[in-house]
């Protein structure tokens, strides 16, 4: 998958969140949250390995997710203004006042659906295209995840590699399926067109036989 992990904080409160896979992008997490300069609205990235840590932070609310440095910045940057969205849409007022994990049980749910849908869904990619990219996205600038944490703090990113072969076994499935369903028809268009090639090489036999094209000497 694209997108591992996720979480919707108020300052430094996780109200929820949600991992794909085993790994402590959690406690990474919340080292960021702890020490991200300032409370302005801002979206900063910062780099772990070959894993980025994406963050929004808008009217007091910060969405943070971590995506491999292969999904670029446009889809991820899209997931956190959607999960933002939802979140606030959802709850309301309520994200002002909300106890740690007090939308966990079901925002959860939320964010591993559209983490998912982000992650594997090539549909998610065309709608971005067509929104155009984020201006506040291109201006973005990935610094490494030191900047941020203490060295003496700093956490090794340790992440389950069978995520990341799962997301690719899911992609190869969905090509496979793909490339399979584009064949059989490439072959029934085939089929077809030799039915009719038989045919008409069948007619033009039977016209020259039978002496015309309405086969009037077949006919009689």
């Amino acid at each position: 998958m694209a997108i591992l992990y996720a979480l919707v904080a108020r300052g430094s409160v996780v109200l929820a969140e949600f991992s794909a896979t085993s790994t402590n992008a959690s406690a990474i997490a919340r080292q960021i949250l702890e020490k991200i300069p300032g409370n302005n609205d801002s979206n900063v990235s910062y780099s772990q390995d070959r894993y980025i840590f994406h963050i929004r932070r808008t009217d007091g609310l910060t969405v943070l997710c971590m995506a491999d440095e292969a999904a670029g910045r446009r889809i991820p940057f899209t997931f956190l203004e959607d999960i933002h969205q939802r979140f606030v849409r959802t709850y309301g007022r309520a994200v002002h006042s909300a106890q740690a994990y007090g939308m966990n049980d079901e925002f959860s749910r939320v964010l591993s659906q559209q983490m998912e849908y982000y992650s594997n869904d090539p549909n998610a990619d065309r709608i971005n295209r067509l929104r155009g990219e984020m201006s506040q996205v291109r201006n973005v600038m990935i610094e490494n995840i030191d900047k941020v944490l203490d060295r003496g703090d700093r956490l090794e990113l340790l992440v389950d590699k069978t995520a990341n072969m799962q997301g690719n076994t899911f992609r190869f499935r969905k090509q496979a399926r793909r490339f399979r369903s584009t064949v059989w028809w490439r072959n029934v268009k085939l089929t077809i067109a030799l039915i009719i090639l038989v045919l008409v090489i069948v007619y033009v036999i039977a016209a020259f036989v039978c002496h015309g094209l309405t086969l009037p000497s077949c006919l009689k």
